[in-house]
């Protein structure tokens, strides 16, 4: 192994984006220089926010970037989507310190992807990367590192090094290799066919005019028109300030250009719904929704089949429609794992979050197998 040097970031515009993205690959736009960059300079991310860049970069003797982490220090578990609250609570119920701690992870975004980032011609592999966030949790006096929504290679990898080890579920829609949308009507059920052909006339006979945009499509108008739906989704769903600033969007816009999808719903040419998608190599990633109407089956239209019809057209392999929502099944996106792992110094605490996720990890296997019995394909035999 190289000699290998390890440095922490304040701020993403410290790493040359060239050197950054050599790591991180094309593949997932939310481990992207640009999107962290974009969080970063619109306020979302530092400051104020409780998500300090702490950015972990590993090089060579001769000064070459071999591998880097996307970290934040954080004073809360608020934006995170795999929920630490109470051992949090527990901890500090029992005379401990559970914050700051330290996030890699992509910022307010609940999307597998690569969170240890090598280069494919480092001669390194992620375990170094692992010891560096480690030592950099020492350097900085943290209680505990959490690699959310990391891959499942990085999730074994982490698990030999001695992390604790965490399942959760999502919903994602996988492309059979169809040629259009029917086509992925003609694999359901009769009666779930009927429901979604029902559902789509019904929101495009609802008087909007329904459109997916991509980079310079999408216009000044329509970022600050998402960002009234984004605050009336976060007012309405979570009752507390948004995390995403204002800025934040027409920034991504310009960063990652045709890499953003918007499907949105006008109404007298004035938009009125939209869902936020990311385009990487191999899925579309659904992220944020909001309107500021109210219509019938319009969400389901704008976030779950057009980004289908996007797939297909595009021969992406899946959809990954984020977080939550059981209701997702029934448009053909089905339960999968996701993963997260856990160092944590205080060996009390660790022995108590590895008992945690030791009865935790069956449960959610189990959960997940009667969600998938919810499915809406065809059994065999059935027409």
């Amino acid at each position: 192994m190289p000699e290998l040097s390890l440095s922490l970031h304040r701020a993403i515009a410290d790493i040359p984006p060239l050197e950054w993205d050599a790591c991180a690959g094309a593949g997932n736009p939310f481990v992207s220089h640009a999107f962290l960059l974009a969080l970063e300079e619109s306020g979302s991310t530092g400051g104020r926010s409780g998500w300090l860049p702490q950015h972990v970069a590993l090089r060579d003797a001769a000064g070459r970037l071999l591998a880097c982490a996307p970290c934040h220090a954080k004073a809360h578990s608020q934006g995170e989507y795999v929920f630490d609250h109470g051992w949090a609570d527990a901890f500090e119920r029992a005379g401990g310190r559970y914050y700051p701690k330290l996030q890699v992870a992509a910022p307010f975004s609940p999307v597998p992807g690569p969170r240890l980032l090598v280069r494919p011609d480092a001669g390194i592999g992620v375990e170094a990367l692992a010891q560096g966030l480690v030592q950099a949790c020492q350097q900085l006096d943290l209680s505990s590192v959490h690699c959310t929504f990391c891959t499942a290679a990085e999730w074994a990898a982490l698990g030999e090094a001695g992390w604790l080890q965490r399942l959760g579920t999502q919903f994602h829609w996988t492309n059979a290799g169809y040629g259009c949308f029917e086509d992925f009507l003609g694999a359901l059920s009769s009666r779930k066919r009927k429901q979604i052909r029902r559902e789509r006339r019904d929101a495009e006979q609802s008087g909007f005019v329904l459109k997916t945009l991509r980079g310079h499509e999408i216009t000044p108008r329509h970022w600050e028109a998402f960002h009234r739906f984004y605050l009336s989704t976060t007012d309405k769903r979570w009752g507390r300030s948004a995390y995403l600033k204002k800025s934040f969007w027409p920034l991504l816009g310009e960063r990652l250009g045709d890499k953003v999808v918007l499907m949105v719903a006008e109404q007298e040419g004035q938009p009125v719904a939209g869902a936020l998608n990311l385009l990487g190599e191999e899925a579309l990633y659904g992220r944020n929704w909001g309107c500021v109407v109210d219509a019938p089956f319009l969400h389901f239209e704008l976030c779950y089949y057009r980004a289908i019809d996007f797939a297909i057209e595009h021969k992406l392999p899946r959809v990954e429609a984020g977080a939550q929502g059981e209701h997702k099944i029934q448009r053909g996106y089905l339960p999968v794992p996701t993963y997260s792992a856990h160092w944590i110094a205080h060996p009390g605490l660790r022995r108590a979050v590895a008992d945690f996720l030791d009865r935790e990890r069956p449960a959610m296997l189990a959960e997940m197998q009667a969600l998938s019995e919810m499915s809406p394909f065809k059994r065999e035999g059935e027409g």
